[in-house]
């Protein structure tokens, strides 16, 4: 049943595939606004605060991309998605991107019909138990009920790390983070699972916290980015390349702070070139000289913008880990721009 509940969702969005407009651009020039599609509320990447304003680190994306298209960070609208909704929502043209946590897949890139353009989050599937159930290892959970959300490749990678292990579980199916949390806080089930980020998320909003422990094993690769359609290569470049100047950004020592003077007091060519001031990279893409510098103003470079959602002094403590630049041992790299 859980096979073909994710296979049915592919197949959904794969004969919807081509049914939205393929200049991407001029729809959102034309509407004025940004449709990027979101989580449901996962706090620290993508969540409504109190007054139901969307903030978090995947969010920080969407705003960006609105600053260099549309020159205001604040023109989004945020359309939240399940596991099971978000790939029909692009395909059908619903949402101009996702900026969620979606994995990188073989099947997603080809059979769905969508472009994967960056990876803004390296992850890994892990295991939330309550301290007092009394296991160290996810491969003590012989028997275990697990809460796990359909439509998402964590089902298919429970399923293997279980087989592979001689263990047997019983799923308890949920649609999205916040049905999770409820169930596992009930005891519905005995343990989360789902991206490690995810994890740290869900138990940093928890009265306990200090009484839920994450696992060690990571039991595989889940390669999150922003996605878009096949077939507007133009829009995949806009959102890539603006990802990509955060990324750089922060490698070159452009932040929220300087960004506005660094480019005409710098002699880095590369710098130059991001923020406009030599060359016409915007041109390029359709947008103006300044596309860059508005992408990086609206929320700083990407390591501001992790420190500010999820890094180790917020409730969510991240640590870099293979989200830090290349240049410190991680896999962050923006691809030259020239």
């Amino acid at each position: 049943m859980k096979k073909s509940l994710f296979f049915g969702t592919l197949a959904a969005a794969s004969a919807l595939a081509g049914f939205a407009s393929a200049d991407t651009l001029a729809d959102i020039k034309a509407r004025g606004e940004l449709l990027c599609g979101t989580n449901t509320g996962l706090t620290g990447f993508a969540a409504p605060d109190a007054n139901g304003v969307y903030q978090g680190f995947d969010v920080a994306v969407c705003k960006a991309i609105a600053a260099a298209v549309l020159g205001d960070a604040t023109k989004v609208r945020y359309v939240p998605t399940t596991g099971e909704t978000r790939f029909t929502a692009l395909a059908s043209g619903e949402v101009d991107l996702l900026v969620r946590n979606s994995t990188w897949t073989f099947t997603r890139d080809t059979d769905l019909k969508f472009d994967f353009v960056a990876v803004n989050y390296y992850d890994g599937q892990g295991f939330m138990v309550k301290k007092d159930l009394g296991v160290s290892s996810a491969k003590e959970l012989d028997g275990a009920t697990v809460c796990i959300q359909t439509g998402t490749t964590t089902e298919l990678n429970l399923a293997d790390f279980f087989k592979a292990n001689n263990i047997s579980y019983t799923p308890v199916n949920v649609a999205d983070d916040s049905e999770a949390q409820r169930q596992y806080v009930a005891g519905a089930c005995d343990a989360y699972t789902t991206d490690a980020s995810g994890l740290a998320a869900t138990r940093a909003t928890l009265p306990d916290a200090e009484n839920h422990i994450i696992l060690p094993e990571i039991i595989s690769k889940e390669p999150l980015g922003p996605v878009v359609r096949h077939g507007d290569n133009n829009w995949g470049d806009i959102v890539r390349w603006t990802f990509y100047a955060l990324v750089a950004a922060e490698e070159l020592g452009i932040t929220s702070a300087n960004v506005n003077e660094i480019g005409t007091s710098t002699v880095n060519p590369e710098i130059r070139r991001i923020l406009g001031t030599e060359g016409d990279m915007g041109a390029m893409m359709g947008l103006d000289a300044e596309w860059a510098k508005r992408a990086i103003a609206a929320n700083g470079n990407y390591g501001e913008i992790f420190a500010a959602n999820i890094g180790e002094s917020t409730p969510i403590g991240l640590a870099r880990g293979l989200n830090a630049q290349w240049t410190q041992g991680g896999l962050m790299y923006a691809p030259p721009f020239r």
